[in-house]
């Protein structure tokens, strides 16, 4: 893919995040993968009374497996722009399928202008914006690599953060039937000028969804 074609895939404007993509996210992720996930998976979902009315919040959630981004859509009551790396646009049906579900291409290794403005586009919209901190998929019962760049987001977009702890679903992607796949969603964490003591707080509120624990290695 060329470099041109790439940047077009690094920011959205508001006006992208439309009926016919918040339709399409609506048809794959809360009814195909919904049924998938209660059906196959035993889905059971913890504090959806913490989810805010408004749109003024980031989704972030810790991150096991590639079934987390369709599992967290389906599951919140908005459409869910999401940022994914930059790489996935270099295959052409990957790059037209996370299109149309309404991510993003970011570089993981820096926080790029086009990021910023797309996560205040998304709070313009009626989407909210949907990240993992940790920027990778990491171990079952490990918390790590996570950075200050979604705090960094969500002080510039306005946005509380809304914690959200995933269990199981490393099993679920490979082993039908095996298991269970919890979500709990934790209270809004406010931003804040002190990046690190967002940071703090989302791995904090994580460790208890999840009884996962912090590890800086």
């Amino acid at each position: 893919m060329s470099k041109k074609e790439r940047r077009n895939y690094n920011k959205r404007y508001a006006s992208e995040l439309n009926f016919w993509r918040g339709m399409f996210q609506f048809i794959i992720c809360k009814i195909f993968y919904m049924i998938r996930l209660k059906l196959i998976y035993k889905l059971e979902v913890e504090g959806r009374e913490n989810i805010p009315k408004g749109n003024d919040y980031i989704v972030c959630a810790n991150h096991l497996s590639t079934l987390d981004p369709p599992l967290i859509a389906a599951i919140m009551p908005r459409p869910v722009a999401f940022m994914a790396k930059k790489e996935l646009f270099d295959i052409r049906f990957i790059r037209w399928w996370l299109d149309w579900l309404g991510a993003f291409a970011v570089d993981r290794e820096t926080l790029a202008p086009s990021t910023i403005k797309t996560a205040v586009a998304v709070h313009e919209s009626k989407w909210v914006l949907g990240l993992f901190p940790q920027g990778t998929r990491g171990e079952v019962g490990i918390i790590k690599g996570v950075g200050n760049g979604f705090a960094g987001v969500a002080k510039i977009a306005k946005c509380s953060i809304l914690p959200i702890g995933v269990i199981g679903t490393e099993k679920a992607t490979h082993i039908p039937f095996n298991g269970k796949v919890i979500v709990k969603i934790g209270k809004p964490i406010s931003y804040s000028d002190n990046l690190d003591e967002v940071r703090e707080k989302w791995i904090k509120s994580v460790e208890e969804l999840t009884g996962f624990e912090y590890s800086d290695n």
